[in-house]
């Protein structure tokens, strides 16, 4: 039998409800927007995506398309979670804005200062780099963006040794150049100052007091929502393919952020207020103001016919600042591995946009931002789909030009120098990680922690780099970036380089042999004594591993590479080899750089 309600709880509920559908009242200036968005769907051939639109201190609009889903056919909702990117990195900075605030730092001071385990290419930039330098992207520092995607760690000081090693390719404060480790490091002196993780204290500072209680920081988190978007990219602009999560927990406070429309209509609700959200301060004032003024110029700026309206373009604190017809926009955007995504507000208008999508490298953020910004701010009707995609065709056809102009260098007829087996090895940059290179086949590969690779001879020991899917099989394109072996003088291949980052000289990988793992017993046979140029050299076991001692020079640790040879560890270029004759040792020879020298077993 059904109880009644209480005649209170019942009015209680009713007025809930009617509160609930009028929270969101309709707004003439989005007459019809839905259809308009909808169309973006056919128009990218994209899977899903959500927008969220914002004036003064509440939602106006907010809505999700397609699908999170698609071979299950699930929608996206206003709660949907997508990866937002690099619109991360504002939540990061701003940590840093409430520390200056409570007297911990001085965004003006060397940011080594704060992190002792930070060490730049040279003391010129460890002396001289500030913490507002990293968020303004001006250090000197190129991207250097495949050190970490090509070659990630969860271990955000590992990544930060690698710093050290990233060249810079101009002066400090002369370029503005995107680089998103200085996100990292900005995220690690929090960390530091603080004692809590990065994680900790987005939470705690951010999320809490904003309501954001589904946003998290890790595709791990992600995956566990039972709302939340698959990621997908197109294949050759037509054909919808899921992607996998990429976990970038390592580089987190650069863009590991997930939320959805709904949560992220809070933040950008806090900035349009100057950092109150409801009436609280979450963000100092003076901060958001700082972070939304000029801090970089990234470029002139200058009106064109396409673009007639634009008059700056600068950076900010970790915000692109721009005009858009005639307005003063505050914008980030995102991409990470099947998602891209703007966040955006126009302070001086007190309006803001969200737009999340599930397709990677997606022009859909922008197309719905400007299409939503013009009815917005009252603007005159531009199809921003049709002039993205004709823009989107004319770079394509640039493209098909310059290489149907181009010339090859390639000569015909070479083979690489040495046996493929010979080029097995990984390969180490400091500033990048190991590069593996196997043999397959009558082919060779490249493995980094994230992908493989397959390398195509090209000419001589240059080889092309060419994508390895495991469901489409092999790039046969032609065209693509090469990698150049190089031999050492007792001509062993001895390293690769690799052009990674345009503006600078190729990187050098040194080669280093596969190590094999052999057992004491095994190592017994090759300890002893061995007469060498009339000296007595040892060989001996110390827990567990071979050591060669030769007199007047301090014990060298070797490595073992198979085939009776060891590699003296501190010595680039050295090894042993033992002569092995019915399973015992007869002698061994010094390989060295210079020659190699025989020892008689004694």
């Amino acid at each position: 039998m059904k109880k009644l309600l209480p005649l209170s709880l019942m009015l209680l509920f009713s007025v809930f409800t009617t509160a609930q559908k009028s929270k969101i009242q309709p707004d003439k200036r989005l007459s019809g927007l839905d259809t308009a968005l909808e169309k973006l769907l056919k128009d990218w051939n994209a899977v899903g995506f959500a927008v969220a639109v914002v004036e003064k201190n509440q939602v106006i609009y907010s809505r999700g398309f397609g699908y999170r889903d698609y071979a299950g056919k699930k929608p996206v909702t206003v709660n949907t979670l997508f990866a937002i990117g690099s619109c991360t990195k504002a939540f990061t900075a701003s940590l840093l804005g409430m520390l200056e605030k409570n007297g911990k730092l001085s965004l003006d001071k060397k940011a080594t200062g704060y992190l002792p385990a930070l060490h730049f290419f040279n003391n010129d930039m460890n002396e001289k780099i500030t913490v507002r330098d990293m968020m303004a992207h001006r250090t000197g520092l190129s991207r250097h963006d495949y050190s970490w995607y090509l070659f990630p760690t969860a271990s955000r000081d590992s990544l930060l040794q690698r710093i050290q090693y990233l060249e810079p390719n101009t002066g400090i404060r002369e370029k503005w150049q995107y680089n998103n480790f200085m996100f990292l490091t900005q995220g690690m002196i929090t960390e530091k100052i603080t004692g809590k993780s990065w994680e900790e204290n987005i939470k705690e500072k951010i999320f809490t007091p904003l309501g954001m209680s589904r946003s998290n920081l890790s595709v791990k988190n992600m995956g566990q929502d039972d709302d939340a978007s698959l990621g997908y990219t197109l294949k050759k602009d037509s054909s919808i393919k899921k992607l996998d999560y990429f976990n970038i927990d390592g580089m987190g406070p650069a863009g590991s952020i997930n939320s959805s429309v709904t949560e992220m209509a809070n933040w950008v609700i806090t900035w349009i207020n100057n950092g109150k959200f409801n009436g609280k301060e979450i963000i100092p004032e003076s901060y958001t103001r700082e972070a939304i003024s000029a801090q970089m110029a990234m470029g002139g700026g200058i009106p064109d016919k396409e673009s007639p309206d634009i008059y700056f373009s600068n950076y900010g604190l970790a915000w692109f600042l721009t005009s858009y017809r005639g307005h003063y926009r505050v914008e980030h955007g995102g991409n990470i591995d099947g998602f891209s995504a703007s966040t955006s507000f126009f302070p001086s208008d007190s309006i803001g946009i969200v737009v999340l999508t599930n397709q990677n490298g997606s022009a859909i953020p922008s197309v719905a931002r400007n299409l939503i910004a013009d009815r917005m701010l009252k603007l005159q009707y531009r199809n921003w789909s049709n002039e993205l995609k004709l823009a989107a065709a004319k770079a394509t056809l640039r493209a098909k030009e310059a290489e149907k102009n181009k010339t090859s260098n390639r000569v015909a007829g070479t083979k690489p120098s040495h046996p493929l087996k010979d080029y097995e090895g990984v390969f180490n940059n400091p500033g990048y990680g190991n590069l593996e290179i196997y043999q397959r086949n009558d082919s060779l590969f490249a493995r980094t922690s994230k992908d493989s690779l397959w390398l195509r001879h090209y000419h001589y020991d240059v080889f092309e780099i060419k994508g390895f899917d495991k469901e489409e099989g092999l790039d046969t394109s032609s065209g693509g970036t090469v990698l150049n072996f190089a031999t050492r003088n007792d001509g062993k291949i001895g390293s690769l380089n690799l052009i990674l980052e345009p503006s600078l000289k190729p990187l050098e990988f040194v080669y280093t042999p596969r190590v094999r793992s052999i057992g004491k017993e095994a190592l017994q046979k090759y300890v002893g004594e061995y007469e060498l140029a009339g000296m007595t050299t040892r060989v001996y076991l110390k827990e567990g591993t071979l050591f060669v001692f030769v007199p007047g020079q301090p014990e060298y640790e070797t490595v073992p590479l198979g085939d009776h040879t060891f590699k003296l560890k501190v010595l680039e270029g050295y090894s042993v080899k033992f002569d092995v004759a019915d399973n015992k040792v007869t002698g061994m020879s010094f390989i060295q750089p210079n020659g190699t020298f025989k020892a008689k077993r004694k």
